[in-house]
């Protein structure tokens, strides 16, 4: 979970507007002064105006960002169902339906794996898991 932003969204956009409408066009440390923000923080939120309205091709805009944040988490989780079944799999040799004993002795060897993620990946209810663990 990304960590809580220093200043309101308000008032990046105050700022951004600002600096954008002034003619001529002020000196970012004066502006960022006026309204209490550090010079690099309105620098960054400018820089990130312009890449969102097209006017810059050096940077991700805004829902690019977004969009790569979502599919690294997607990455990530598909990654780690991957790995649950190279797991199970080689665990599993044999019937189709696994042994509960099996299915608690994989869950209980690989913690670092989640008992939830291998359940999922198994098709296994967790209310049927924990009727075995018992």
């Amino acid at each position: 979970m990304p960590a809580p932003r220093k200043y309101p969204l308000e008032l990046r956009e105050r700022a951004v507007r600002k600096y954008r409408t002034a003619e001529p066009k002020p000196v970012i440390c004066r502006v960022a002064e006026e309204l209490g923000v550090h010079d690099e923080a309105l620098r960054n939120w400018i820089r990130q105006a312009e890449a969102d309205a097209g006017e810059r091709n050096d940077m991700l805009t805004t829902k690019e960002k977004d969009e790569l944040a979502q599919l690294r988490r997607e990455v990530r989780e598909l990654r780690r169902a991957n790995e649950v079944l190279r797991t199970a799999s080689a665990f599993f040799r044999g019937p189709a339906r696994p042994d509960p004993a099996q299915v608690t002795a994989l869950v209980d060897a690989h913690p670092h794996l989640g008992g939830e993620p291998v359940l999922r990946e198994l098709s296994i209810p967790s209310s049927t898991y924990y009727r075995w663990w018992r």
